[in-house]
């Protein structure tokens, strides 16, 4: 009996101890868990944003005719063009099934009336190891705006880039940009 009684409260000890190591968290505990995970999420999002915001710079830096645009910098760029210096960014960046598409927004930077023009557009990877564009896998197409009745300084281009996924889409070029406005000789 003396067995049995020694080993009772040393059996009921460890059940005590144990219960009190695995006590459930509190809910001020998990909330906080959340929050730090929610900045955590928050910190690499602006760490990806400013590494694409500066390999943008530097793509932009080193061009001499056309903008480049990563969907990941979500910062606008100027191009001085044809038809007058304007501001171009990407806005809207979706998956759909042949791709992703997107919208490019341009703006008159002095609010000059857009005229009708054409560009060509071309879209790829980056280069994960360099950053840098790998172009011999870019696509491209020309896009058109037509005049409008009503002056307007911007205008929205919605784009289909076909073949990547927002998450492969590492950039968007735009140049040779050109206006087609129709020009009246007199008969």
């Amino acid at each position: 009996m003396t067995i049995r009684t020694f080993w009772a409260p040393a059996a009921l000890s460890l059940l005590v101890l144990s219960g009190c190591s695995s006590t459930p968290t509190s809910p001020q505990v998990k909330e906080l868990h959340q929050e730090v995970s929610q900045l955590n999420q928050q910190m690499r999002k602006l760490t990806n944003q400013a590494t694409a915001l500066e390999t943008q710079g530097q793509l932009n830096g080193q061009s001499t005719q056309g903008a480049w645009l990563l969907p990941q910098a979500n910062t606008p760029v100027e191009l001085q063009t044809q038809v007058g210096k304007l501001r171009l960014s990407l806005s809207r960046v979706e998956g759909e099934a042949s791709g992703s598409r997107a919208n490019l927004n341009i703006r008159s930077t002095d609010d000059q009336p857009i005229p009708a023009l054409s560009a060509t557009v071309v879209w790829g990877e980056l280069d994960p190891a360099s950053g840098k564009p790998l172009n011999a896998e870019s696509l491209s197409q020309t896009i058109q705006v037509e005049a409008s009745l009503m002056p307007r300084s911007s205008v929205t281009v919605p784009l289909r880039l076909s073949g990547l996924t927002p998450e492969q889409l590492g950039f968007v070029r735009v140049h040779d940009v050109q206006s087609t406005a129709a020009t009246k000789t007199a008969p």
